[in-house]
């Protein structure tokens, strides 16, 4: 009998939903919300609203789409958290009744853990490579920044975390800085391609371990634009490709400087990278380069699945439901995990 699950996505302001069967993608809807751009940043309060209005209309379209009928769903995996809590609430409730009305169970998914199964989420009719296990997955989003050792599809341990911000709050509060509209990641990577990346020099943290800080280049950046504004009011817009080369390579460095540490200290030649900013170009080609020379053997999802999406919560409910891992009916969500994953 086939196994077929339903992903509900809805931890911050995409709605999302996928079915997965037997380990093959048949359908991965996301509505997006535009509104919180004009607020530079994603307001709880309108993203929960938002969910609420997209969350049926985009399941049945998932579901549409996959071909399937609603009695072939063998389970509803859903995101129980990390996020915001009135956006997990709308998902989880809605799981819930669902399930309940087709007399199926629930599978709990951790987010971040989805995220790094991202990459066994496989597409029919194309060649799937997988990471083999163990393997070092560099997890980097808007909100979290892991060095993550996987030992298999549910067992995850934290190597390294950040003790303040993420990377990608680090790339959208400097993109704010200079002036560039929410979210401010993908515009930093679209103007830093024309850009110097070494013309501005920006502090880096000194962090024992594994862990990162983004705090301090944040500060960093803000005081230079400054004084430099000080100096020239037009500095920003005379600079700006250059301020955003300089910065993103700034935090590449950060990133990468604590991965190769990680990888030569466990030996493991298997990296992958997942989340958000998994998305951008600059720190895609620099693991390429840095892959080549040291021999890893390098894994970076489909664009699509790097942003928040239902198919890597159905990939990592796949995985619970063959281990026939699921939740009570009482389960609720959590807006933070003790270590994160």
């Amino acid at each position: 009998m086939k196994k077929t699950i339903l992903g509900i996505e809805s931890s911050c302001d995409d709605t999302s939903a996928a079915v997965i069967q037997d380990g093959f993608l048949l359908s991965n809807i996301i509505a997006n919300q535009d509104i919180h751009k004009k607020y530079g940043g994603v307001v709880p309060e309108l993203a929960s609203r938002a969910h609420q209005q997209n969350i049926v209309p985009v399941v049945r379209a998932a579901i549409k789409e996959a071909k399937i009928n609603e009695k072939e769903i063998s389970a509803i995996a859903f995101t129980r958290g990390p996020g915001l809590l009135g956006s997990l609430l709308v998902g989880t409730s809605f799981a819930k009744g669902l399930a309940l009305s087709l007399n199926i169970p629930i599978i709990e998914v951790n987010h971040l853990q989805a995220h790094v199964l991202s990459h066994f989420i496989k597409i029919k009719n194309k060649q799937n490579e997988e990471p083999k296990f163990p393997f070092l997955c560099l997890l980097v989003s808007g909100g979290h920044s892991q060095i993550l050792l996987v030992r298999d599809f549910l067992n995850m341990e934290v190597l390294g975390n950040t003790i303040d911000d993420a990377a990608g709050e680090a790339f959208d509060k400097c993109a704010k800085i200079i002036g560039l509209e929410y979210p401010g990641g993908p515009l930093i990577d679209k103007l830093a391609k024309s850009g110097i990346e070494d013309r501005f020099v920006f502090s880096k943290p000194k962090i024992k371990g594994f862990d990162y800080s983004f705090s301090g280049l944040k500060t960093s950046f803000l005081y230079f634009i400054r004084d430099e504004i000080e100096k020239n009011k037009d500095f920003i817009e005379q600079n700006k490709a250059d301020l955003c080369a300089s910065v993103q390579k700034t935090i590449i460095d950060i990133l990468l400087d604590k991965l190769m540490l990680a990888q030569k200290e466990t030996g493991i030649m298997d990296i992958a990278i997942a989340g958000g900013v998994s998305a951008n170009s600059g720190l895609r080609d620099r693991l390429k380069f840095e892959a080549k020379n040291r021999n890893w053997n390098l894994f970076i999802p489909a664009f699509e699945f790097t942003t928040d999406n239902a198919a890597m919560i159905a990939i990592n409910g796949y995985h619970k439901l063959l281990k026939n891992d699921f939740a009570s009916q009482s389960i609720t969500p959590l807006a933070r995990f003790n270590n994160g994953i």
